[in-house]
């Protein structure tokens, strides 16, 4: 009576928050998703959820088959993980490469349940601080590269993970708290604190500033996303930074943000990886393991 199938959704409808959204994660129109939930009501005989509500709030039964999903698909994964394994031989080497430290807010929850489950793959992480990591990637220095800012090389492929909105940080206090978005404009007088890496790298230039030909006027560098918001909430500048980052700040009232623009900066984040091991177990592996944490512990992302 209950199906596999109706455990993904569920389990999608709650992760999302929406049935547009969760429609998207399970590759179904939101016609689809709900008529499949509405068959699996009427085999149960009961409501699963409550219409109209945001974010959806499931019924008891709704919250028992989650428990379920919870159950289930965990196994199910690791189960495939493992016939993968004894089918191919999987060992190898992953090493992988970041261009932002905000990242960390999702990536190392990735990496610790990787390495529970792939012990034999030998795994390392660096920064994208020094160097310029898509070469390093081509020439198999690396092994996968997260970035927003793709760009098209022989032998790579680009994996989206998922879309998020770069939005602009700013003190309690500032001048631009009253404005509904941000212009252009608006950042010419402004101190901009940014990683350090070239501004071509950086969704506020390549999104936001460059089309309209302006530039900040000043620049200041921090490796560390919290050194950043320190300097924000203490009124030394500002930072273009994805929501998820800024959520746990913005809570906590230490900081304000803004749109870039009308109608935001929407910008998806991507694993670059080589061509040659998009198939790899290990790697498939990685990759949907990177989408499941990211889509449970972060705020405000959508489907890619």
């Amino acid at each position: 009576m209950i199906e596999l199938r109706h455990l993904k959704t569920l389990s999608a409808l709650r992760d999302a928050g929406s049935l547009v959204e969760a429609a998207e994660r399970v590759h179904l129109t939101q016609s689809a998703l709900s008529h499949q939930i509405k068959d699996l009501e009427d085999r149960l005989n009961c409501s699963l959820f409550i219409r109209k509500t945001k974010p959806i709030c499931f019924t008891s039964a709704g919250q028992r088959l989650l428990v379920l999903a919870d159950e289930i698909l965990p196994m199910i994964r690791n189960t495939e993980r493992d016939i993968g394994r004894l089918a191919g031989g999987e060992a190898g080497r992953l090493n992988l490469c970041i261009e932002c430290h905000s990242c960390f807010d999702w990536l190392m929850p990735t990496i610790d349940h990787f390495r529970q489950n792939w012990p034999e793959v030998e795994l390392d992480l660096s920064s994208g601080f020094s160097f310029q990591p898509l070469p390093a990637l081509a020439r198999g220095d690396l092994d996968l590269v997260i970035t927003s800012d793709p760009e098209p090389r022989n032998g790579i492929t680009y994996v989206p993970l998922f879309t998020y909105e770069s939005r602009l940080a700013i003190s309690k206090q500032h001048r631009l708290m009253a404005r509904r978005f941000i212009h252009p404009e608006d950042l010419a007088q402004e101190t901009l604190i940014t990683y350090p890496v070239e501004h071509d790298r950086l969704d506020i230039f390549n999104h936001f500033l460059d089309e309209a030909d302006v530039e900040p006027a000043a620049t200041r560098t921090a490796e560390l996303t919290v050194m950043m918001l320190q300097l924000v909430a203490s009124g030394r500048g500002v930072s273009a930074l994805p929501n998820w980052a800024l959520h746990e700040y913005i809570q906590r009232e230490y900081i304000a943000s803004k749109p870039l623009g009308e109608k935001g900066v929407w910008c998806t984040l991507y694993a670059a990886i080589r061509e040659d091991q998009k198939d790899a177990e290990f790697m498939v592996d990685f990759l949907n393991t990177a989408k499941d944490v990211s889509f449970r512990n972060l705020t405000g992302i959508k489907t890619a």
